[in-house]
């Protein structure tokens, strides 16, 4: 722990020495022209109170590597996407980790931030489920079916894209509107015949004997990749701030990676569910922390002109518009210079 703190503090302390000598007129302050971050409280959003972000909060590593800064940490727990750029919108969150769909809509309205990470691969971390006695065998046997979905998820993509590609025009399918903790009520009592949703939702469902998958991202042909965006602002103002974020995300990624007993232990109380199934979840959606590839954008692109043509997102966008691998590349730099 030392010595990874220390390194970091030592990377970011070169860094904030180049930004300053690359432009002046970065987070300048009267100490000699380097930023100046009195007062600045980053605020961080998750979804859900569980996983791998849990075990960085309670040993609050994002907390350690700000505070050599004079950078403080709010935490924000959401339950899906859509509210988390919400949030960003009207400054209210600096950091976010969230699937596809929320962030081509973003995008779309106009919402500042920057894509700098992605941390799943998007193939098999969404899916549609039905219960386990459902006697649904196809995506097209939900046509006059009752669905739950949140709207604007990585799911919602999932659902409206499969559909369409299936031949069934969405709006032959009751789609009902739902946050995860609701849904998973309305699933467990029948009251709807199929759910859109994401991991770990799928997994337990699954694995848990309550339900089946009915289609899934890979088979379906729809990637739902995840990523981590961050607020424009804290990126064009303390563009180190990022670097620092994903470095410690890259912290927490290998102590899930290499630490699979604590990890499967962990979860299973987070989550209230057994070891096996938490495995089960972990080898469906491996966190990866990597730079935002061409192919992934272009992928993304599939979405958003998919999702514009429907009239789901408001225009017509390009998402490498808003691809910044420059805060990854650094972050790796540093976990590699810890090793």
């Amino acid at each position: 722990m030392k010595i990874w703190t220390t390194a970091l503090l030592l990377f970011v302390t070169v860094l904030i020495a180049a930004g300053c000598a690359k432009n002046g007129e970065t987070s300048p302050s009267a100490n000699g022209g380097k930023p100046d971050y009195k007062g600045l409280t980053l605020k961080l959003g998750v979804q859900g109170s569980g996983g791998m972000y849990a075990k960085a909060r309670e040993e609050k590593w994002f907390e350690k590597a700000y505070e050599p800064l004079g950078v403080k940490v709010e935490w924000a727990e959401f339950q899906s996407g859509p509210p988390m750029t919400e949030a960003m919108a009207s400054d209210k969150l600096d950091f976010a980790s969230l699937g596809n769909m929320p962030v081509i809509a973003a995008q779309s309205a106009g919402i500042k931030f920057e894509m700098i990470s992605q941390i799943l691969d998007g193939k098999r971390n969404t899916a549609i489920i039905v219960p386990a006695n459902s006697p649904l065998k196809d995506i097209r046997d939900l046509k006059g079916r009752k669905v739950a979905v949140t709207k604007g998820s990585n799911a919602y993509n999932l659902l409206t894209r499969g559909l369409h590609d299936a031949g069934v025009n969405p709006a032959d399918v009751q789609v009902i509107q739902l946050q995860p903790n609701e849904a998973q009520p309305a699933f467990d009592s029948g009251k709807v015949d199929a759910w859109a949703t994401w991991d770990p939702y799928i997994t337990v469902n699954t694995l848990t004997g309550k339900g089946k998958v009915l289609a899934e991202g890979e088979t379906l042909g729809v990637l739902a990749p995840s990523f981590v965006i961050v607020r424009k602002e804290i990126a064009d103002k303390y563009p180190e701030l990022a670097t620092v974020y994903l470095s410690v995300l890259e912290k927490t990624r290998l102590w899930e990676e290499q630490n699979s007993a604590e990890v499967l232990k962990r979860y299973a109380a987070d989550y209230k569910i057994p070891e096996a199934v938490v495995g089960g979840m972990l080898t469906r959606s491996k966190s990866i922390n990597i730079p935002v590839s061409e192919a992934t954008a272009a992928e993304l692109q599939k979405t958003a002109d998919f999702q514009e043509s429907a009239g789901t997102i408001r225009k017509k966008i390009k998402v490498a518009d808003a691809v910044n691998n420059t805060f990854i590349e650094e972050a790796l730099k540093a976990a590699s210079a810890v090793k």
